[in-house]
């Protein structure tokens, strides 16, 4: 852990095990925080903001956050090794999970130091006379920062550097399956940057309650929080006694509508490898196939072909792309979500169990379920898991009504020849994101966040920056 500048363990040197998904085996271990330990680092963060020059000094945060890219980039192998073996998931395909998230530290510190911080809302008429009116942006104050467990070092950074850059302390609490992601941070920030003690905080633990004091806090001003949506449910219940700031990414059962003029040679394919590249478990992928029924065994053939050949194996192995579950717990959750989908109806086309060459690891094959009820539980509850479900359609009206048939709206996607006609499609529906022919909307120049009960706020771009500002307008004499 990281508290008031200090790398330690929690008092009595408590810890917990940290357990690698692909072997099953303890692999090492992590500081298991208490709520005390939760409280001091809360109180370092109150103080850091409140006492020392972070929250005014633009270039210094600059400075800070670039010692800390360039220290990241020293050590990204190591960070690398350390989310395969607690995340499980396959060296191959970590560029985005680690170099991407490195080079957004530097985006962050150059993005921060360029914005404008005064705004000038102009020269408005009063009955005391004409009033200039300007607009200061400054920081929240407090940010505790929640992560989980699917990409934790890209997320410990989402979620925590806009924040510095713009002049919060922070105190994160890392997801308890992957600790490490957290506290390889915090100790690189401890270590390699001038960043004053107190103004960043980690905070490691295995007990739910931990977590659960960051939210209630009186002295943090703001969560900000990836994961479930129950979770997110809970966090708010406990933000709203002190009217907390939240920026909540929750969770996401996203509509893939496949138009009947598509290219499915293009786009199914894609739509198969994005299900299982991170083994399902992404809240923005496209886990509901809505196949016109004109072409619909022509698209289940397609899908059946790439998901039956998809690499899956041991995550150090060159070539695989699909590793294991984080745990067993959520594997017997994919497969208990599979087994009520056949209960419903559903067809298995491939997959549906443990892969027979891997009987060590929290596998799942690849899985297509095809012919699935709209309103079954396979359809409506997040799986987390390497399963794509396929629904045919007859109108492009009862695609869009089967895609928004969901508490969730934070992804989508709509592929189709004619890219208006796509367009129109994706502006019916209720999202806040939407890919077109693969062309991902994601990225950190863009806004990224749900609607329903997929959030609340947004990540990335200009408005998720501001996320982390509160704005004070101030009239004086023109």
């Amino acid at each position: 852990m990281l508290i008031d500048g200090e790398l330690q363990v929690t008092a009595g040197g408590a810890v917990f095990d940290v357990v690698h998904p692909a072997s099953e085996e303890v692999v090492g271990r992590a500081s298991d925080g208490t709520v005390g330990d939760m409280e001091r680092a809360v109180e370092a963060a109150r103080r850091a903001f409140d006492t020392t020059d972070w929250a005014r000094d633009v270039e210094f945060r600059y400075h800070c956050l670039i010692q800390l890219a360039d220290a990241l980039e020293r050590e990204k192998e190591w960070l690398r090794r350390v989310l395969v073996t607690e995340v499980g998931c396959p060296v191959s395909v970590t560029r985005s999970q680690i170099d991407e998230p490195i080079d957004e530290v530097r985006h962050w510190a150059e993005y921060g130091r360029a914005f404008e911080y005064v705004a000038d809302n102009g020269v408005h008429q009063t009955p005391l006379g004409p009033a200039l009116r300007k607009i200061f942006y400054e920081p929240t104050g407090v940010v505790g920062a929640i992560t989980p467990w699917n990409v934790p070092f890209y997320l410990n950074i989402a979620e925590t550097m806009p924040a510095l850059m713009a002049g919060n302390t922070v105190v994160l609490k890392p997801a308890q399956l992957t600790p490490w992601s957290g506290s390889e941070l915090g100790r690189i920030l401890a270590e390699e940057t001038d960043i004053p003690a107190g103004v960043f905080n980690v905070v490691t633990s295995n007990a739910n309650e931990v977590g659960a004091a960051l939210s209630a806090d009186p002295r943090v001003d703001m969560i900000t929080f990836t994961g479930s949506t129950a979770t997110g449910r809970a966090i708010l219940a406990a933000a709203s006694a002190t009217v907390k700031k939240t920026l909540l990414e929750l969770g996401g059962k996203s509509a893939h509508i496949v138009l009947d003029d598509a290219d499915l040679s293009a786009s199914l394919p894609l739509a198969a490898m994005m299900a299982c590249v991170m083994s399902g478990q992404s809240c923005i992928l496209p886990s509901r196939i809505l196949l016109s029924r004109k072409r619909y065994d022509e698209g289940l053939a397609i899908l059946e072909t790439s998901m039956a050949n998809f690499p899956v194996g041991d995550p150090w192995t060159p070539g695989v792309m699909q590793g294991p579950q984080i745990s067993q717990a959520q594997r017997e959750k994919v497969f208990g979500l599979i087994r009520s989908g056949i209960d419903s109806g559903a067809r298995v086309v491939t997959g549906g169990g443990t892969p027979a060459d891997l009987p060590v690891g929290y596998y799942v094959q690849p899985t297509l379920l095809a012919d699935v009820d709209p309103n079954s539980r396979v359809a409506q509850e997040e799986i987390f898991g390497p399963v794509l479900t396929v629904t045919p359609y007859d109108t492009e009206d009862e695609a869009v009504a089967i895609a928004n048939n969901s508490i969730y709206g934070l992804s989508g996607e709509v592929s189709g020849a004619d890219v208006d006609r796509a367009v129109s499609v994706a502006r019916r529906m209720r999202t806040g994101n939407v890919t077109i022919n693969g062309k991902s909307h994601f990225g950190i120049g863009s806004p990224f966040g749900g609607i329903k009960q997929s959030g609340l706020g947004r990540r990335n771009g200009d408005e998720g920056f501001k996320e982390y500002l509160e704005s004070k307008t101030v009239g004086m004499p023109a």
